[in-house]
């Protein structure tokens, strides 16, 4: 498989969130990426179900929700409904994973688990055959625009070791300072998938920035 790209619409220009919906859907990207964060587990609010819902309405590819929120439990029904397709919580956030894990597929969605930049990949040992999806942090969660922390290369290639072993199917994604001149390692190490928000929605020209990506 070729890896996909998922740019984050964290970094969209919000007053205009359905002509960049549009703008993603027409462009060679894989998924949508959001971002939900709840002003608790992370230090900062984005957005919920209603803006989901209404984006939905613009794009026919899949939705790669990446909920960074407290007792996520809560609302997974409520995403399902709003049109996510891959639900991935944090592992940090989940005191019953597995049930958690669950839970996300019994309502039809892919499920995957986030790491933040600490988190060691063995706590995913027990559960990474239930997984469709790891999602590597590799800045601290909560803020577009920071810089890529290097030590993410080894928890990439530690994790793919780990899912090979297993004779696990997860996907790994990457989240957080993505850009053309990290992806091809990224890949090399064992990545499947690439968010990049800033670095797409930032740039002159987003749709070739995400060719730029697609072709690494």
């Amino acid at each position: 498989m070729s890896h996909l790209i998922a740019p984050s619409i964290l970094a969209s220009d919000f007053a205009n969130l359905q002509s960049e919906s549009e703008m993603l859907d027409k462009s060679n990207a894989d998924w949508f990426h959001i971002d939900v964060m709840d002003g608790v587990f992370v230090p900062n609010i984005s957005f919920g179900v209603p803006v989901i819902r209404a984006i939905k309405k613009f794009s026919a590819k899949p939705f790669d929700v990446h909920l960074m929120i407290v007792d996520p439990d809560r609302y997974i029904s409520d995403f399902k409904k709003a049109g996510a397709d891959i639900l991935t919580v944090h592992y940090e956030a989940c005191p019953h994973l597995h049930r958690t894990i669950q839970a996300i597929k019994s309502e039809g969605m892919k499920a995957g688990v986030s790491l933040n930049p600490h988190t060691n990949i063995n706590v995913l040992e027990d559960i990474i055959n239930d997984l469709d999806l790891v999602l590597i942090m590799s800045v601290n969660p909560g803020f577009g625009g920071q810089s890529f922390i290097e030590n993410t290369y080894n928890k990439v290639t530690a994790l793919k070791e780990m899912i090979i072993q297993k004779k696990s199917d997860a996907l790994i994604e990457i989240d957080g300072g993505v850009t053309s001149s990290n992806a091809r390692k990224l890949i090399d190490c064992g990545a499947d998938v690439l968010v990049a928000g800033s670095f797409v929605f930032k740039s002159d020209d987003p749709l070739t920035t995400i060719n730029d990506l697609k072709s690494v």
